[in-house]
């Protein structure tokens, strides 16, 4: 199972979840998708869209749908990658036999995933003004034009991060403090994620 890619092949050959990756990769593949490597995780796009990849994590390997919320589960083995998670659902595996195991239903998963795409079908995201704007960030940006301007420029996706972020926090001394910390980046328009 050789690749042309060098970042396809270094991702196959780290040593945590090989044979699980290599296993999740020929499914992958044989549903004919595209193969590339985005956020250094194998990815799977359908016509230049985000359908599927596979990573792995501490304590398991995974196989995510971005639109994951959209799909039927009749096995009842999606679930969602972290807490507020809206769109992506995952597969979780800790060694290769149950991958071999579910090859058929991954498959339809992956299928209904592609017939997601050509459809045209979106995830309803909860808007940004659905989230509660923390009490700290909001006497923020009463007090701070450019602070506003910037965080109101910033993408909805990119504001949704940082208020999840800031409202983590048990204790109105630790959102101010989150906030602080965030300001040079909000400023300069990156996301809480973004390098």
């Amino acid at each position: 199972m050789n690749s042309m890619n060098p970042k396809v092949d270094a991702l196959l050959n780290k040593p945590s979840w090989q044979e699980e990756r290599k296993a999740l990769r020929a499914i992958a593949l044989d549903c004919q998708l595209t193969e590339e490597v985005k956020w250094g995780k194998l990815c799977y796009t359908f016509q230049k869209n985000n359908v599927a990849m596979i990573y792995g994590l501490k304590e398991y390997c995974a196989l995510g749908f971005f639109k994951g919320a959209l799909l039927n589960d009749p096995d009842g083995v999606l679930v969602k990658p972290g807490e507020h998670s809206q769109a992506m659902r995952q597969i979780r595996f800790t060694e290769a036999g149950e991958i071999s195991e579910m090859e058929t239903s991954l498959k339809a998963y992956i299928h209904e995933a592609i017939e997601i795409e050509k459809t045209g079908l979106k995830v309803d995201f909860k808007e940004k003004h659905e989230l509660e704007i923390p009490e700290e960030l909001q006497e923020k940006l009463n007090r701070d034009p450019s602070f506003k301007t910037s965080f109101e420029a910033l993408t909805l996706g990119r504001q949704r991060g940082y208020i999840l972020h800031f409202s983590g926090a048990k204790q109105s001394r630790t959102r101010a403090s989150r906030i602080e910390k965030c300001i040079s980046r909000i400023l300069d328009g990156k996301g809480l994620h973004d390098r």
